[in-house]
């Protein structure tokens, strides 16, 4: 058995920018709760990314709450939410209090289906919201997807955690809807151990959203809260290991676009594989390489070979409309979520990995072809 290969794990820059700022929160005494790496690094990314403000949160989740409470979504108000996606996304919708509805996929970006959606308008008229997710770092069909929303005056509420460095028709996902989302998880492209970031070009809106995430303290002499607060504030020691980061996040998206190629030019022969989608207006991250198999080798078999061989592997996200939890709620579509999970493997694409790594997955691959 060799060394373990990870899914998707935490990788600090070889040049130790992490450390200049973590050391600079340290040396000037500014741990917590706030300071200059939060500032910055709220400035950093929303340059990045091309938007006019963002506020550093504790989470990815903790932006998509507020994005909601921003949004103006509370109790009995419908959201549309994918089905296919981690419960991150759908459980905010919980804490407001608010009704989920879920949207299926298609196969072109195995994002939320624009026909779906525009069914769920005709079936759910007054939805309060929409959230969409670029699963796996594809872009969803934002064309479309900001068209309906526009057309039926619903805020839209784009949870890009797993697609910082994705790029539709040229422009960074996250920052086509009224909100967008970034989710700075140890497993996510760049990483602050954990942590998220709401942006938007309403900055009035990000300024409220902070206020919230600092428990909602009114500007007096003692403390006095006049709203509902949480405690959902980056640490100026978390932001600056997000400084460091995000100076390799171009770094980063290329490891994991050679990573997908490598898999692609060496796989994709094989009899009932087919790779996640491409589409023309899509620039992926690629920050999961994944696969649908379609034959005699199933998902389970490649993930138990890999895993007899010290590697870590995951089926594709499992629908929010099939979990115990969320299978109550309403579910608009024809199944391909369904399907999606079924037959899709998440393949190991650690930006750490080294060529005969990645090597040697292909070749516990092939073998149950081969034999």
């Amino acid at each position: 058995m060799g060394d373990r290969i990870f899914l998707s794990s935490p990788h600090m820059s070889d040049e130790g920018y992490e450390m200049q700022y973590v050391k600079e929160a340290f040396d000037t005494n500014w741990i917590a709760p706030l300071g200059e790496n939060v500032n910055e690094f709220e400035n950093e990314l929303a340059r990045k990314v091309g938007s006019k403000a963002a506020a550093a949160l504790s989470s990815g989740t903790a932006a998509i709450h507020l994005a909601l409470r921003a949004a103006g979504v509370g109790e009995g108000d419908i959201v549309f939410c994918p089905t296919l996606t981690f419960s991150a996304t759908a459980n905010p919708i919980i804490y407001q209090n608010a009704t989920p509805v879920f949207i299926d996929s298609d196969y072109k970006t195995w994002n939320m289906c624009p026909k779906a959606l525009e069914e769920a308008f005709t079936k759910y008229p007054n939805v309060k919201a929409v959230i969409v997710v670029h699963l796996y770092g594809l872009s969803a069909d934002m064309d479309r997807i900001t068209e309906l929303c526009k057309k039926h005056n619903v805020p839209l509420i784009e949870d890009a955690a797993e697609s910082l460095g994705t790029y539709y028709k040229g422009q960074h996902t996250g920052t086509f809807g009224d909100y967008g989302i970034f989710s700075f998880n140890g497993n996510k492209i760049i990483t602050t151990s954990g942590g998220g970031m709401l942006v938007s070009n309403n900055e009035e809106k990000v300024a409220k959203a902070r206020f919230w995430a600092t428990q909602s303290r009114d500007q007096a002499r003692h403390y006095q809260h006049s709203e509902l607060g949480f405690n959902y504030r980056m640490s100026n020691v978390v932001a600056g290991i997000g400084r460091g980061q995000l100076k390799v996040l171009n770094q980063r998206v290329e490891k994991k676009r050679e990573i997908f190629a490598y898999y692609k030019k060496e796989l994709e022969g094989l009899e009932g594989i087919e790779f996640m989608p491409s589409n023309q207006w899509d620039e992926p991250n690629y920050w999961l390489s994944s696969i649908t198999l379609n034959g005699k080798v199933r998902p389970i078999d490649i993930m138990e070979a890999l895993e007899k061989e010290n590697i870590e592997s995951r089926p594709v996200w499992k629908p929010m409309h099939m979990q115990p939890f969320f299978d109550k709620y309403d579910f608009i579509g024809k199944g391909v979520s369904e399907e999606l999970f079924k037959n899709g493997v998440c393949l190991p694409s650690d930006t750490k990995l080294k060529h005969t790594d990645i090597q040697r997955v292909i070749d516990i691959i092939k073998r149950l072809w081969w034999g």
